[in-house]
């Protein structure tokens, strides 16, 4: 499949039409992995047309680091590499989860004449918008791009902003829950009050739930701070927890997943890094191939000359999503799965 992609790209590379900016060279991203066939292919059609995408330059404004958003952003940066792209014109930034510091970063981007920012998360995706009107913007782990004021639609998004979305298969994720825990009648949905994704999902979780005829508590935090005695509240009140693609619950998911373990708690994540991090188990997407989306749409805009308005917002296939289960935290919180979903 990771091969496929590549040829993909190296097609797209060929039929460019737009050159970029010049090869001033920015801060470099993670280690360069070695070239495969498909990216020396990529340089070779790149180089016939004329065109050399090397020289393009970009900036990457990442909230924070956490498996989900760091997969993303290595997905991104990996496939652009294969399609010629040089990584060390990638300049990689992190807001340490700070959104003052997200501002900061696109206005450095902006004096720097980069030629895309790739934003990664909501808060990150809407400081890039209001620093620039003109500079290609992509955003991905963004869930939902209208209701963030990203875009007119996903369709058609309109202004200098697109990218791909990592809206949860919430209803399957709903099923996982009364699949692994069906004597559960309450569920705790945890989540970050400040983030725009969340508050969403939350909304969508809680419908999918009671659908089930399940009782819902909401508990939020908003800082760090809150995150130990939010979730103790909820163990002592639910019979299972569930936490959406939260980047506040994802950079500190081992605090949160201590305490629900030794409450023996489940805890249904949106994703597999907070799964890999304490949490019980997910049905979600692969957030290193929804960074290979973005990736593409980087080169239609790049090197096709697309205009990014007319790129629609991305969704990750039925085919990317994946089971992951932390059978260590089942064990502590004598949780047996069900045959069909033993490994």
């Amino acid at each position: 499949m990771k091969k496929l992609f590549a040829l993909c790209l190296a097609a797209v590379v060929a039929l460019g039409l737009a050159a970029c900016g010049d090869s001033t060279s920015s801060s470099a991203a993670a280690s360069e992995p070695g070239t495969s066939d498909a990216a020396s292919s990529a340089a070779a059609s790149v180089a016939a047309a004329g065109k050399d995408p090397a020289n393009c330059k970009i900036g990457v404004i990442q909230l924070t680091e956490h498996v989900a958003l760091d997969a993303a952003r290595d997905g991104f940066i990996d496939a652009l590499v294969e399609a010629g792209f040089n990584r060390e014109n990638i300049d990689v930034q992190n807001a340490q989860g700070e959104i003052p510091n997200c501002a900061t970063i696109a206005t450095k981007f902006v004096n720097d004449k980069v030629d895309l920012i790739l934003a990664v998360a909501t808060p990150a995706a809407q400081a890039a918008a209001q620093a620039t009107t003109e500079i290609p913007i992509l955003a991905t782990a963004v869930t939902d791009f209208v209701s963030a004021g990203l875009v007119n639609s996903d369709e058609v998004p309109g202004g200098n902003v697109s990218g791909t979305s990592d809206m949860n298969p919430i209803e399957e994720q709903a099923d996982l829950l009364v699949k692994l825990v069906p004597e559960a009648k309450t569920v705790g949905i945890l989540y970050c009050s400040a983030e725009d994704n969340s508050i969403l999902q939350a909304g969508l979780a809680k419908a999918a739930f009671e659908a089930r005829g399940l009782t819902v508590n909401e508990y939020t935090a908003a800082d760090v701070n809150e995150i130990q005695p939010v979730t103790t509240k909820a163990v002592g009140e639910v019979d299972a927890l569930y936490v959406p693609t939260d980047n506040l619950f994802a950079e500190n998911m081992p605090t949160a997943a201590l305490v629900a373990e030794n409450a023996k708690i489940p805890v249904i994540c949106g994703e597999s890094g907070m799964v890999d991090s304490g949490g019980t188990a997910t049905y979600g997407i692969n957030y290193y191939n929804l960074g290979k989306l973005a990736a593409a749409q980087a080169v239609e805009i790049l090197v096709d000359g697309k205009d990014v308005g007319t790129v629609p917002v991305g969704f990750a296939s039925v085919e990317d999503l994946e089971f992951a289960v932390n059978e260590a935290n089942c064990e502590a919180i004598g949780l047996t799965l069900p045959e069909d979903l033993k490994g």
